[in-house]
């Protein structure tokens, strides 16, 4: 999927090879999305300067304008959780082997891929220590210090941090790296009900920050035991979908984990009749994913697409001289245009470089994904406007200086909302409802989303995963809705002919 990270990193092409690519798609792009998804992908988010290649695989260095949509995203989900009296805080990095290793069925599904440290300096450690791959085992001894009766409870904390995952053979920026940053949140509750009403409001969030701020539509749902968090009781997930690689994305997961953990760490409280009882907890995350997830869907032949609501700049202005204009009155003008979208609350900039030519501008902006350029030419001047284009879609509109506030909110308003319309017509063209077998392996070799009965049976799914294993992946459930098509009386699994019990949703995925 990365391709050939040194070559991303250091390659250099000809003169003669970058004219004739400029030429191709209008900006130094050498992939196109439909022809070669994976090499596309991995150029855009290096051209348009998102993150750059380390020299360890599977790192990657997170730059300005990658790191401005975590931290814009950051600013929507903190406070919402703190609405919710859920307070932040940070545990270490590291992780004691006896800890890591105390809850089994959770540390098998980890153990692959957790990074140890052995050394320090020349010397071997006695005991080899872990980085964390997830903090459960690392917080939840503490949470049995910490909660002894009712009263400290709900215990709600969340961190912003980093965690290490490194057992895997294709790296792909933002959506599967061995180090990447995320928010975890770790909850304790007295009873089951407190923990199932929280694992749906934090989804409700996961929700809100794909469609309404990254524009990409989801699906709400349930993972099978299979697919669901090692050791929790349950996991709920919003799912995504790739149309151009007909993959799946598990976007976010909010999952209920009972009371395994509190078992094995003794989180025991006194109840309010003087009993002794066990905690029901919760764990929650979404990580730096969810920008490769909004590259993926927006991404065009001429590079990254931002909605504005995630975009660091919401508007370039970029002046238009030509020979003999009056150009400190041009430039006078872009400047007054920045300071008065600047005041009214939109990002906006300039870019007054003199060695680079207007049109070399807009095809860096573009690659960028700048939501709305603006240009100020001679003749805009004389009118007193602006011409505004739009990243989305190439239209092209002449604003009255006099309107320019309230016409820029309203287009940044219309290429939010359109960059989320397109992507979901897109991807519903994508699901297709299948009943049988033979329908299902059709539908999943013409890369669609699958939504087919099923019998809700483990052994169904190892089956299906077996029969369908290639050199794309093999198929699994993505999740089975919370919004259920009505399932008529004898309806049958399309894998097992079964007595079917849920629709479920089925693909390969990332």
């Amino acid at each position: 999927m990365a391709g050939s990270e040194a070559k991303n990193s250091g390659s250099k092409q000809s003169g003669a090879k970058k004219k004739e690519v400029k030429k191709e798609t209008g900006l130094g792009l050498t992939n196109r999305k439909a022809d070669n998804f994976g090499e596309w992908y991995s150029e855009v988010v290096v051209n348009s300067e998102m993150i750059e290649y380390y020299d360890i695989s599977g790192c990657y260095i997170l730059r300005p304008w990658a790191m401005a949509i975590w931290e814009i995203m950051q600013g929507f989900f903190d406070p919402e959780i703190k609405k919710m009296k859920i307070k932040n805080c940070y545990f270490p990095l590291f992780v004691s082997p006896g800890v890591l290793e105390k809850e089994k069925e959770h540390v098998e599904g980890f153990a692959p891929e957790v990074a140890w440290v052995t050394k320090s300096g020349k010397t071997d450690l006695e005991i080899p220590i872990a980085i964390r791959p997830t903090s459960e085992t690392v917080m939840y001894p503490y949470y049995s210090k910490w909660i002894r009766g009712h009263r400290d409870l709900p215990l709600k904390l969340n961190q912003w941090c980093n965690v290490v995952r490194w057992e895997f053979s294709n790296p792909t920026p933002f959506i599967r790296s061995r180090e990447f940053l995320w928010q975890e949140g770790h909850t304790a509750f007295a009873t089951k009900e407190e923990a199932d009403a929280e694992v749906l409001e934090i989804l409700e969030l996961y929700r809100r920050i794909y469609e309404e701020f990254l524009a990409v539509p989801v699906i709400k749902g349930k993972k099978s035991e299979m697919e669901k968090f090692a050791g929790g009781l349950y996991t709920t997930s919003v799912e995504a979908f790739i149309p151009n690689t007909g993959r799946g994305v598990q976007g976010a997961t909010s999952h209920c984990l009972g009371q395994n953990f509190a078992k094995m760490f003794e989180i025991n409280f006194e109840n309010e009749k003087g009993e002794k009882a066990m905690v029901w907890q919760n764990s929650w995350a979404y990580s730096t994913r969810t920008i490769g997830v909004m590259v993926m869907v927006h991404g065009d032949d001429k590079g990254l697409v931002l909605p504005p609501k995630v975009a660091s700049v919401q508007v370039i202005v970029i002046p238009v001289p030509y020979k003999d204009a009056d150009t400190q009155g041009i430039i006078d003008a872009c400047t007054a245009t920045v300071n008065t979208l600047c005041e009214a609350g939109i990002r906006a900039e300039s870019d007054f470089r003199d060695n680079y030519s207007p049109g070399w501008k807009y095809s860096h902006w573009e690659m960028k994904g700048v939501p709305l350029r603006i240009e100020i030419g001679p003749k805009d001047l004389a009118k007193k406007q602006a011409r505004a284009a739009r990243r989305d879609n190439g239209e092209k509109i002449d604003i009255a200086n006099d309107n320019l506030v309230d016409e820029v909110k309203k287009l940044l308003d219309t290429v939010q909302q359109n960059l989320f319309d397109v992507a979901k017509q897109k991807r519903d063209e994508c699901i297709e409802v299948v009943h049988t077998w033979d329908e299902f392996v059709q539908a999943l070799n013409q890369r669609k989303m699958i939504l087919a009965p099923w019998c809700d049976e483990e052994a169904v799914e190892a089956d299906v995963k077996a029969r369908t294993k290639g050199e794309m992946g093999a198929a699994k459930t993505l999740c089975s809705p919370f919004d259920q098509p009505e399932l008529p009386e004898g309806t049958k699994c399309f894998a097992s002919e079964k007595p079917a019990k849920k629709w479920s949703y089925w693909g390969r995925s990332y």
